[in-house]
């Protein structure tokens, strides 16, 4: 009971590579971040945001008040969308090339930060398209620096090198993993997040729990990625009940906060893969599904999949979902049903055929898995072959659930 300890109101400073305001009432640091950008020069800025939220929360009057008393002008673009393609993109670059945008700041959930990083990265290189970036034509080295004021917990963008942005033509939904668009500062204030609705919280949580699960799997992983998993799985585990059944519980939401912030410098260490290289072909063909549902109803077969590569590590770091494991390949199925019931428990209870998706779609999934720029190398470091034939069987098991 540690936590107890912890006084969330007392907003703390997390150096990573970002430096990092978490708790409650953080947002009052927007000031402080506001006074650095004016004092470095950067007192022009693009502000990248979704239609609404970034006012719901009451962020947008700490900006404004910011702005105003650091003399610091913006241009905003706030058509963001969940999803977010290069469209979006584009069309925010041009309006902070022609503005003279210094700075991007973002506020918003993993979608208006990841855009905001993407057009970073355009301010820098005037003559690119987003379609550059996320095809892969060239590698960017810079960036204009960025501030992410995050609203969910889930994403881990604010602290991490990671964005993902689609290419709706192609269906494609790519990630870029560059070290150019590590934000600058961001602000983690769980007071923020309390409007978000049951299917946000559920869905965003259940992001952060893909993020570790896989991290601590990969190929690639390190003792640190698989230490802030534990840790992740844990807070999620105990925390999301509380913020479903009260979402003014800032206890709750701090925790689940930190938990999302955590998860994402394990991926960030440990990387990622079967279960975001799957689910971004499901938002590739459908952007309205919601990133976290994709995840849910596919990890309970990537579990059972990857459980006899890694036992004993998912034994600890499942350990909260479901109790009793040992860390021997042979309970890969009790921690696949395992994990389902508790996705269940926490209302995430449908299935690809509940979206849409059947066995005809297949084909097309497992081919965007591999030819999507970037997914591929993603499935080359997951703990089991990635073969066609395996990408397809978890497609396949994800259909429907195993509890009947």
């Amino acid at each position: 009971m540690w936590e107890k300890e912890i006084d969330i109101h007392q907003v703390r400073e997390i150096r990573a590579r970002t430096t990092v305001f978490l708790g409650v009432g953080a947002i009052a640091k927007i000031d402080d971040i506001c006074a650095d950008l004016k004092a470095r020069g950067l007192d022009k800025l693009i502000v990248v945001t979704g239609k609404g939220a970034y006012k719901k929360t009451g962020a947008w009057d700490h900006v404004l008040n910011a702005f105003n008393k650091h003399g610091i002008t913006y241009v905003h673009y706030d058509k963001v969308t969940p999803n977010p393609n290069t469209h979006h993109v584009n069309e925010a670059a041009k309006l902070a090339h022609e503005f003279g945008a210094k700075a991007v700041l973002a506020i918003g959930g993993g979608s208006a930060i990841d855009a905001g990083k993407s057009v970073a990265i355009l301010m820098k290189y005037p003559g690119k398209t987003a379609e550059d970036v996320y095809e892969f034509a060239f590698t960017p080295k810079e960036a204009a620096p960025i501030v992410a004021i995050n609203l969910t917990h889930g994403t881990g963008s604010e602290v991490n090198q990671f964005a993902v942005v689609s290419i709706e033509e192609k269906n494609y939904k790519p990630a870029i993993a560059l070290p150019c668009i590590y934000p600058l500062y961001a602000i983690d204030d769980p007071a923020l997040m309390t409007g978000l609705s049951q299917d946000q919280t559920r869905y965003v949580s259940i992001d952060a729990v893909n993020h570790v699960i896989e991290a601590a799997t990969t190929k690639t992983t390190s003792p640190y990625a698989v230490h802030l998993a534990i840790g992740t799985t844990w807070m999620v585990y105990k925390y999301l009940p509380l913020a479903l059944k009260d979402p003014n519980n800032l206890e709750a939401r701090y925790f689940l906060t930190y938990a999302a912030l955590i998860a994402g410098l394990s991926f960030d260490n440990g990387l990622l893969h079967y279960t975001h290289a799957l689910e971004h072909p499901l938002s590739g063909v459908n952007p309205h599904l919601t990133h976290g549902l994709g995840l849910a109803m596919l990890l309970p077969a990537v579990v059972k999949q990857i459980y006899r590569a890694k036992p004993a590590t998912l034994a600890e770091v499942l350990k909260p979902m479901v109790p009793g494991l040992k860390g021997t390949a042979d309970e890969a199925d009790w921690a696949a049903h395992g994990v389902e019931k508790w996705l269940f428990s926490v209302g995430a209870t449908h299935k690809l055929s509940q979206e849409g998706f059947t066995e005809n779609d297949l084909e097309k999934l497992v081919c965007l898995a591999f030819e999507t720029p970037s997914l591929g190398g993603l499935l080359s470091i997951a703990p089991t072959q990635a073969t066609k034939d395996v990408v397809w069987s978890i497609y396949k098991e994800s259909l429907h659930p195993y509890s009947k």
